[in-house]
């Protein structure tokens, strides 16, 4: 029963804000992840789209799904990109921090998909730390991505690394 409460005592914080505004150091160690954004690929439609009920692994295209640690398991399934974009601001204005893309797949006919959790939470993480994972994605995908990126606020691509530019660029 004591072993009960520990573990729930040890659970993970998301909070929304600077947690020590205002209170020293109350609330120290914990993620803020008001500037991290979840944008969906979807590979065939080749269309973009953000939902951040991918945040809690509730988007629309996970939901009702139950997802499997082989991709083998689902043979049939959607592929989609959920990449993972950070933004922070400098003197010029906003800009794309850190993007990394996540797989996973989804066979709505069986209610069953593929996704690594693992995978997908040190992307956030990386993508939080203001790195540029996106060059194992297919061509088609990146070309959707970059233009989704260049269509939000004027300027912030341009503001953004060589590297996010480079990564993204494509032959088509």
């Amino acid at each position: 029963m004591e072993e009960k409460k520990q573990n729930k005592s040890a659970q993970f914080t998301i909070i929304k804000n600077d947690p020590t505004d205002g209170h020293k150091s109350f609330g120290a160690g914990t993620l803020n992840l008001e500037n991290v954004t979840p944008v969906f690929i979807d590979v065939e439609e080749k269309k973009a789209f953000i939902d951040f009920g991918a945040m809690h692994a509730r988007s629309a295209v996970e939901k009702g799904i139950k997802f499997l640690p082989d991709k083998k398991e689902v043979p049939n399934g959607k592929p989609y990109w959920l990449v993972w974009v950070t933004i922070e601001r400098n003197e010029e204005g906003p800009f794309y921090h850190g993007v990394t893309a996540c797989e996973l797949t989804v066979d709505r006919s069986i209610r069953r998909g593929y996704k690594s959790l693992p995978d997908h939470v040190n992307k956030m993480d990386k993508s939080l730390k203001g790195q540029m994972i996106v060059s194992h994605m297919d061509q088609s995908s990146k070309s959707v991505l970059a233009e989704f990126l260049k269509k939000q606020e004027k300027g912030m691509w341009e503001r953004s690394s060589q590297k996010l530019h480079e990564d993204l660029a494509t032959d088509e």
